[in-house]
């Protein structure tokens, strides 16, 4: 019989903990078995769900098979008809309870709608669109009408709106007082989408209105709420439908389309636009005087007259000039006198309209102190720092030129100028307390320029000044044209923009693919302070006509009150025209993707208007056209564009679409996808 050597017994054994080790691995540790797929159902309700002759309820509970929890309720659990008293809503283990604050009203329909915010604690599984109903009346009203609420001036979905329902009577009349007087009778609120459905109404005819409720009274009782109203006359009605469903396999395949039944609620196609008026409540927001020479006056909302200004410690005749915002509801005082700005306290009385507590604007007075953030002692110190900077530096720059003179004078004696006694030093002090120091330089006037770099020909630059004007010296401004190697003048404009007390425009006529020059002389400007502008030369370098797109729009309908906007990427205009024989023609656009906004410009001022409810108002309407364009280079494109063609809610391009819908709340195919790991 063979012996077994070492060697074999060794090898056997090793192997043996090999196949032990990887029979423990295979075994594995118990991951708690499948997920949990299946959404929650609700096992009993009291009332009970549909329930009717209800008049005494003050507490509604909703039990289901597995603990539940509900997510972001305050935005998402709309009850109807509104509760003044705000419902408290918990969720308790496997229990939902509403406890109604409110009293009941009488033969009423009450809706709970939970939307998607009832989920399993566990996986997060959604129980789905759920609204529990009950009335205090002989039957339950289940009709409901649906549709967008979008932002008027650019058509974004707007998220948590409330939309709210009055029933129009049978004459079809509702008084426009109702929406300032009464709560909502049926309400609901957007979601990502700006989408609504109010759920819940009797059969008839009815009013909806949206609204920013920034006091939770449903009632539109401030001008800052924004608000959307319509005229259209909205009567119930439904038919029996088809809806596909989608069966999903895993996230990317599905096993099935299932079409299922249901009924159709009408009208689903309601758009409301919403703004805010311009006639906002009106009051003095604040004041301020960021320097001696300046202050600024802010208010709520804008007005067609100047406040007075009374100097109660100065004279303020033809004491400022002043520069306003468009709508009057911002002003800056720019002070000319120096014997007034130096105070260090402007006393004023301001008389100016306001709000009073009827909603109507009177004259009323206020006295302010206006103390400049920056005093005339930091400015003292700031002055001094920059003297002794000044000093310095021109003391270092005196001594170097000594230096160099020295050293051209006695090159040979280097090495006795490095070797310096005692009393050299203070002979080298003394030489330093003589050196006469000069005032500071000149300090000049700021602006900016600009438009300057690769300047499109349709375009003209921009003087920005820091501080107004006083003098503007024509004959200081050069313009000038490169014809072959050499400038030559050309002819130009410079004029103030109306409206803008601290910007001028150099007007001309630029040709591509050409190179300008613009001169300033010093002092060819002088503000209201003395400084003077120092001299300055830019050269502009048109870019060649190789380098640009055209864009023809042609607007199918009558559009001759249209003014088209084209737009960037970031939803920001970049050019603007106003539609002539249903056309509006974009040159020299730099290649990339745009896109195309156009609203109606009813009262012919050139800008966008909001509405007012009190005037019965609509905001001036705006259409997308629901694609980008791209353009290149040496591009000429003509776009047919028929801004009626989509509903108001499909226009605006999901690219530029700032409120982007939510993901919608799926059950997790979570066991699935383990299978394929």
């Amino acid at each position: 019989m063979k012996r077994t050597s070492f060697y074999t017994l060794h090898t056997l054994m090793i192997a043996a903990i090999l196949l032990l080790f990887l029979a423990c691995a295979r075994i594995g540790s118990p991951d708690g078995g499948p997920y949990d797929e299946t959404p929650p159902k609700v096992m009993h309700t009291s009332p009970k769900f549909g329930a009717a002759n209800e008049k005494n309820v003050k507490r509604v509970t909703i039990e289901f098979d597995e603990i539940v929890k509900i997510e972001n309720a305050s935005e998402k659990v709309v009850i109807s008809p509104p509760q003044i008293q705000q419902p408290e809503i918990e969720a308790n283990g496997r229990r939902i309870t509403v406890t109604l604050l409110d009293s009941l009203k009488p033969n009423m329909t009450y809706t709970i709608d939970f939307a998607d915010a009832i989920v399993d604690n566990n996986e997060g599984n959604p129980y789905g669109d759920y609204a529990f109903t009950f009335s205090t009346g002989e039957q339950v009203d289940t009709f409901q009408v649906s549709g967008h609420v979008l932002n008027a001036e650019n058509l974004e979905p707007i998220k948590g709106m409330l939309v709210g329902l009055y029933k129009v009577d049978s004459l079809q009349v509702l008084p426009d007082s109702v929406f300032r007087t009464q709560p909502f009778e049926r309400i609901s609120r957007t979601d990502s989408r700006g989408h609504f459905v109010v759920k819940g109404l009797a059969p008839g005819h009815y009013r909806a209105f949206a609204l920013k409720d920034l006091n939770q009274n449903y009632i539109y009782d401030q001008r800052a709420e924004a608000v959307a109203f319509s005229d259209r006359l909205l009567s119930t009605s439904s038919r029996p439908d088809i809806r596909p469903d989608t069966i999903w396999h895993d996230s990317i395949h599905y096993d099935s389309i299932v079409y299922t039944p249901y009924t159709h609620y009408y009208p689903d196609d309601i758009v409301l636009t919403a703004f805010e008026s311009a006639l906002q409540d009106r009051h003095l927001l604040k004041s301020e005087r960021p320097i001696l020479q300046q202050f600024s006056l802010y208010f709520t909302a804008g007005s067609d007259t100047l406040p007075r200004i009374t100097g109660l410690n100065f004279d303020a005749k033809d004491a400022f000039l002043v520069e306003a915002s468009q709508h009057n509801d911002s002003l800056d005082y720019w002070i000319k006198d120096s014997l007034i700005y130096n105070l260090d306290t402007l006393q004023i009385q301001l008389d100016f309209f306001e709000t009073d507590t009827t909603g109507n604007l009177s004259i009323t007075t206020d006295t302010l102190r206006l103390v400049s953030k920056i005093s005339k002692e930091r400015l003292a110190r700031e002055y001094q720092e920059a003297m002794e900077e000044w000093a310095k530096e021109y003391k270092q720059q005196v001594k170097a030129e000594r230096r160099a003179a020295q050293k051209a004078e006695k090159e040979n004696e280097k090495e006795q100028e490095v070797k310096e006694s005692k009393q050299d030093k203070k002979k080298k002090k003394k030489d330093d307390d003589e050196i006469e120091i000069p005032p500071l330089p000149e300090e000049f006037l700021s602006y900016k320029i600009n438009n300057l770099q690769s300047m499109d020909p349709d375009k003209n630059i921009d003087f920005v000044f820091e501080e107004p004007l006083e003098t503007v010296d024509f004959s200081k401004i050069h313009f000038s044209m490169k014809v072959d190697t050499l400038f030559q003048p050309a002819k130009f404009l410079f004029r103030q923009v109306p409206g803008k007390l601290k910007t001028y425009r150099l007007y001309a006529e630029w040709e591509a693919d050409s190179t300008y020059q613009v001169e300033i002389d010093t002092a060819a400007f002088i503000n209201i302070y003395g400084k003077r502008s120092e001299a300055l030369k830019r050269t502009i370098r048109m870019r060649s006509l190789d380098s640009y797109s055209t864009l023809f729009v042609a607007l199918q309908g009558s559009w001759d009150d249209a003014i088209v906007e084209l737009l960037s990427g970031s939803d920001k205009v970049v050019k603007s025209i106003k539609a002539t024989n249903g056309h509006a023609d974009f040159y020299f656009l730099a290649p990339g993707t745009y896109y195309l906004r156009l609203f109606r410009d009813l009262n012919d001022n050139g800008v966008w208007d909001t509405g007012d409810y009190d005037l019965h108002l609509q905001p001036e309407p705006v259409y997308y056209y629901p694609d980008g364009l791209t353009l290149k280079a040496q591009w000429e494109i003509t776009q047919n564009w028929n801004p009626t063609a989509l509903p108001l809610a499909k226009q605006k391009p999901q690219k530029i679409t700032k409120q982007k819908p939510d993901k919608e709340r799926t059950i997790r195919n979570r066991n699935a996808d383990r299978k394929k790991r």
